[in-house]
């Protein structure tokens, strides 16, 4: 008995030390969350217009400066895309620090060597077609705007997937500055070019079936490409 209560009093007695630690341990933690987001704020200051309270497209270009990239680098749009900015050439506080926050970057240092990692955690294929869906809706500019100029279209086609399929994207550049039927390209266009990358066998082309649910741009460039193919080969 006389043991059995000496056990009962030494876990009493524990027990208030051991919470203790553990706030401890939560407030040292709390402490250094708040230290990081206050860095990821100063930061942003740095940025931002004092106006707007926004970083804007001056910003951008000096963030870019510091961190040695070029603005139209593809690492630039998987930043905003990590930020899940909405607006192009603008990044919010909210944004900004959602992004910077998940990179654990406190600083210019920390966000340019997160930039490769990121870079490749854009490029894996179960983040790959989000990264690509965001980066069309990005580059509207206008509120409401459904569909990118072929020029705007052509250049973002050849940042996000010309890594990957160059030949393809190539082509269907040419092909777009050919042609007069189409001014802009739309989402569905511009998802299931992806989708023809990925599944259409090229530059042959023999697995393309035009009675499968393709869009009429993508019909008309193939139709393109093998009449291309025709004239080499004469």
């Amino acid at each position: 008995m006389t043991r059995a209560s000496k056990r009962k009093s030494d876990n009493q007695t524990s027990a208030p030390v051991k919470t203790a630690r553990v706030d401890s341990v939560r407030s040292a933690s709390s402490k250094a969350a708040k230290k990081v987001e206050e860095r990821i704020d100063e930061l942003y200051k740095k940025y931002a217009n004092q106006s707007s309270h926004m970083i804007d497209p001056e910003g951008v270009e000096a963030l870019c400066s510091d961190l040695k990239v070029d603005c139209t680098d593809v690492r630039i749009l998987v930043l905003a895309w990590k930020m899940n900015a909405q607006k192009q050439g603008y990044f919010t506080q909210d944004e900004w620090r959602r992004g910077l926050k998940t990179l654990k970057a406190d600083t210019i240092t920390k966000l340019k060597k997160a930039l490769p990692e990121l870079e490749k955690e854009a490029s894996k294929s179960e983040n790959f077609d989000e990264f690509y869906k965001y980066a069309f809706r990005y580059c509207l500019t206008e509120d409401n705007k459904k569909c990118l100029d072929l020029e705007t279209g052509c250049i973002l086609l050849q940042l996000v997937l010309g890594v990957q399929y160059q030949a393809q994207v190539d082509s269907f550049i040419k092909f777009l500055k050919s042609q007069s039927d189409y001014k802009v390209i739309n989402m569905d266009q511009w998802t299931n070019f992806f989708r023809f990358c990925q599944e259409i066998s090229f530059p042959d082309l023999n697995n393309y079936d035009t009675n499968e649910a393709w869009p009429l741009i993508l019909d008309n460039f193939v139709d393109w490409t093998k009449r291309q193919e025709n004239v080499a080969n004469a």
